[in-house]
């Protein structure tokens, strides 16, 4: 039997803000935080940076006003010399501090964009994904009267997949994808729009889940295929940049993810709160290096360096934002069961949810073919860690501006679900029997 772990509920950090201000009222809890999550950071030395800065802005301020008033009193004639001596200091010694508050505020905000968001409290402490906690196991592994295959051999087999040729024309990790495998991507990623467009289909997802979120349904989206490296920062998703395609001259990266593109859609902007929920679904072809996995899952399409994907973006108010994320999961764990596939629902350890994450939920799929749970789904909550820099903003009702808090999440990343249909859904012939709730999009075609 497969083991199922239930986690306990706990008590969220909800309104966590990761400013500077958090930052000196709870040193310790950051330094703990920052520890768990592997990295290095001298939040010591980040907090004396923050002193000498505010002193020198102090100073800087007082300056300035001295200046106003000194520049007052040369009004209406001709000032006297001991007045224009004065205001010569006073601008000899703003120059001055100014240009030593620079240097103080580069190294400041070079250390502080180092710390990583603080981890909610049922985020399992461990120092990488190995420590990952299985929260739930759904669904049992079919049971052939024959060895399945792999996704791979069954594509060869059916030439749905040209690796060969696609070396020949791009390099290694592209594919050409081809005949009843474009159809099932095409029935996949309208399966996933209709539903997501759905009103209904939303309010049953919330309801089953016993979750109170807003029904509003998610708006489809193509996003641009690239992204400007001010932006991709500003995400805190541009590291690691060996992992990126950059466009050569250009400060353009090949987007790694439509989350990438779609999160940063409202940088600089203030969102009436009555327009919150945003939804989002984003459809992208992806692009990345996969410069750490060498050797790894060479075969069939699993990593590959171009990817199409549907990824849910979400902004939302701080006091929503957890419920927007557990509607999220909810979503995953919904659409996996509609193609009834067996998955388990995992909670990334502090190692594993990444920098900008306060929290990371993912979905493996048993593949049959590999005889093991391969992850398909990921669910990020960032609380107002990326708004932060983005300049994200909500104007609540009461008139009050604040950092929006933003999600992202998987909503099928297509070449790893087809990966699971065919190996799940194989036939001793090397066809594929459709998955019912993909039928209406297929002509009710029952075997590809």
């Amino acid at each position: 039997m497969m083991m199922l772990v239930i986690l306990a509920k706990t008590v969220y950090n909800l309104g966590i803000m990761l400013d500077i201000k958090y930052i000196r009222e709870n040193q310790a809890a950051v330094e703990s935080a920052t520890t768990a999550k592997g990295y290095k950071v001298n939040i010591a030395e980040l907090l004396a940076l923050d002193e000498q800065r505010r002193g020198l802005m102090g100073r800087i301020d007082e300056l300035r006003a001295e200046r106003n008033s000194v520049a007052g009193q040369m009004k209406g004639g001709k000032p006297e010399p001991e007045l224009v001596q004065k205001g010569k200091e006073i601008k000899e010694n703003l120059n001055k501090l100014e240009s030593e508050f620079n240097d103080i505020d580069v190294k400041f905000t070079t250390v502080l964009k180092q710390v990583p968001n603080i981890p909610t409290d049922d985020v399992p402490i461990g120092a990488s994904e190995d420590e990952n906690v299985v929260a739930e196991v759904i669904g049992e592994p079919a049971e052939f009267d024959f060895t399945p295959k792999n996704h791979w051999e069954i594509s060869q087999a059916r030439g749905w997949i040209d690796k060969e040729r696609a070396a020949k024309v791009t390099g290694a990790r592209f594919a050409y994808i081809g005949g009843e495998l474009v159809k099932l991507q095409q029935a996949i990623i309208t399966f996933v729009i209709n539903t997501l467009t759905d009103e209904m289909k939303i309010k049953q997802i919330i309801n089953d889940a016993g979750l109170k979120v807003p029904t509003k349904v998610f708006k489809p989206i193509l996003p641009p295929l690239m992204i400007r490296t001010e932006m991709y920062d500003a995400m805190d998703r541009l590291e690691p940049s060996e992992d990126r395609y950059k466009i050569d001259g250009e400060e353009l990266w090949l987007q790694g993810s439509a989350e990438h593109v779609l999160g940063s859609m409202y940088a600089d902007e203030i969102i009436d709160e009555a327009d919150l929920p945003c939804r989002m679904l984003g459809f992208a072809t992806s692009f990345r290096k996969e410069a750490g996995a060498a050797g790894k899952d060479m075969e069939g399409i699993f990593r590959m360096h171009q990817f199409d994907k549907l990824e849910m973006e979400s902004l939302t108010t701080a006091e929503h934002s957890l419920d927007e994320h557990l509607f999220f999961v909810a979503i995953q764990k919904y659409m996996i069961e509609q193609l009834k596939l067996p998955y388990r629902v995992v909670m990334k350890c502090t190692a594993d949810i990444g920098k900008p994450n306060a929290r990371g939920v993912d979905m493996d799929v048993w593949l049959p073919g590999q005889d093991k749970y391969r992850e398909t789904h990921t669910a990020d909550y960032m609380t107002d860690y990326q708004s932060r820099r983005l300049k994200t903003r909500v104007r609540r009702e009461n008139g009050g501006v604040e950092l929006v808090h933003t999600n992202d999440a998987t909503a099928f990343a297509l070449g790893r679900i087809m990966i699971a249909v065919i190996e799940n859904y194989q036939n001793a012939d090397n066809t594929v029997t459709v998955p019912e709730v993909l039928r209406p999009y297929l002509n009710d075609r029952k075997e590809m």
